[in-house]
C-alpha cells in the first residue's frame, strides 16, 4: 500500500486519493457542461433573434460559480495534494489541484506544534484528516487512514525533537 504522505526535510507533501476514473469522468463532464450550457444556450437566443438581455448574464455567473466549484473538486480528486513548509516559526500552505493551486497561507508558530486527527466520515472507516494546532488550525482535507495518519504525527513529532 502507498503511503500518502511524503516528508523531505521541512516540507510535507499530502496526496489526494484519486477517485474511480468513472466518478472523475462524469465530475469533469458536468463541470465543462456548467460552463457550455449557457453559453449554447445564449448564443442559440441571440441567434434566432430573441436579443440579448439581463437573465443571461446572471445565468452564466450562476453557471460559471457552479461550474467552477465542480472542476476544482474533479481536480482534487485527480491531482490533488497539499503542500505544508515547514519553517524557522512559518508554516506555508498550499493546496494544488494540479492545473492551479488555491491561495498560500502562511501562518507563524511558537515551538512545540501540536498535531491532531480529524475524523472525516464514518466512524467505521477509520479516515481522519491531520490537523496542525495553532490559534487557527489548519485543516488538511486529504483523507487518510488513522493508521497511517498516527505514524505521520509520530514522525512529526520525532522531527521536532531531534531539531
Amino acid at each position: 500500500m502507498n503511503k500518502q504522505y511524503e516528508l523531505n526535510s521541512n516540507v510535507l507533501v499530502l496526496r489526494v486519493k484519486k477517485a474511480p476514473l468513472f466518478v472523475r469522468s462524469v465530475m469533469f463532464f458536468f463541470s465543462f457542461l456548467f460552463f457550455l450550457l449557457p453559453l449554447t444556450g445564449m448564443i442559440l437566443a441571440i441567434t434566432m433573434g430573441k436579443g440579448m438581455h439581463f437573465g443571461f448574464i446572471i445565468g452564466m455567473f450562476v453557471f460559471g460559480v457552479l461550474g467552477f466549484y465542480m472542476l476544482r473538486i474533479s481536480l482534487l480528486n485527480t491531482f490533488g495534494k497539499e503542500i505544508i513548509t515547514f519553517e524557522n516559526t512559518n508554516i506555508t500552505y498550499i493546496a494544488d489541484y494540479g492545473w492551479f493551486k488555491d491561495g498560500k497561507k502562511q501562518k507563524e508558530y511558537e515551538k512545540p506544534l501540536k498535531y491532531t486527527i480529524r475524523q472525516i466520515g464514518y466512524k467505521e472507516d477509520n479516515e481522519g484528516g491531520l490537523v496542525i494546532e495553532l490559534e487557527e488550525p489548519i485543516l488538511c482535507v486529504t483523507k487518510m487512514p488513522n493508521a497511517e495518519l498516527g505514524e505521520l504525527i509520530d514522525i512529526l513529532n520525532d522531527l521536532y525533537i531531534t531539531q
